[in-house]
């Protein structure tokens, strides 16, 4: 019982901080980087698919994301999917590839970015202390039931807190790293 909780508590966390580290690809810096049109849909014959189904995605220079649709009908349509989602850039058809330059960004919009930043790390701490609580109450729970030691309670009470504070540590890490790297001009 004790070894099952561990590892979905540690296989739990694990993905909080996968998902902040998705949610952090979202957001973007003056740099290109093929992630950003991850979540955009294009429509294609009747049904929406990811933009990557249907066209290639490539870095043409640090700042423009070039997009080359596989079938040449799909070009104004890809072309519309991107300029009406929320990155906020404008791209250019030019015949046979989507150029998709990527505004520099404003000493304000930095700051506002950054403040999403914390804010998304906050979420992902406070998704890896819930487990942490639910973890403590499912051992107390066990006690109570008398299937383990108070002593293995609390043997195992402190693996989870070494879990959830390098699990902490690791979202601190990534968010300074994100702040940092859309501070960079």
């Amino acid at each position: 019982m004790i070894p099952e909780l561990k590892k979905t508590i540690e296989h739990k966390m694990q993905k909080s901080v996968e998902a902040l580290k998705t949610d952090l690809a979202k957001i973007r810096t003056g740099r290109a980087h093929t992630g950003l049109l991850d979540h955009v849909q294009v429509e294609y014959y009747g049904s929406l698919v990811p933009i990557n189904q249907v066209a290639n995605i490539t870095l043409i220079d640090a700042r423009t994301i070039g997009v080359q649709t596989w079938e040449k009908p799909m070009l104004a349509k890809v072309e519309k999917a991107i300029r009406d989602s929320d990155i906020g850039v404008n791209p250019a058809n030019m015949g046979e590839l989507i150029r998709v330059p990527m505004p520099s960004l404003t000493e304000e919009r930095r700051r506002e970015l950054t403040k999403i930043v914390k804010h998304e790390g906050e979420n992902a701490k406070v998704a890896v202390r819930n487990l942490r609580r639910d973890a403590n109450q499912h051992l107390k729970d066990a006690v109570k039931d008398k299937k383990i030691a108070e002593d293995e309670e609390r043997k195992t009470g402190e693996f989870i807190q070494k879990l959830t504070d390098q699990y902490v540590g690791e979202i601190d890490k990534l968010l300074v790293q994100k702040e940092q790297e859309l501070m960079q001009i």
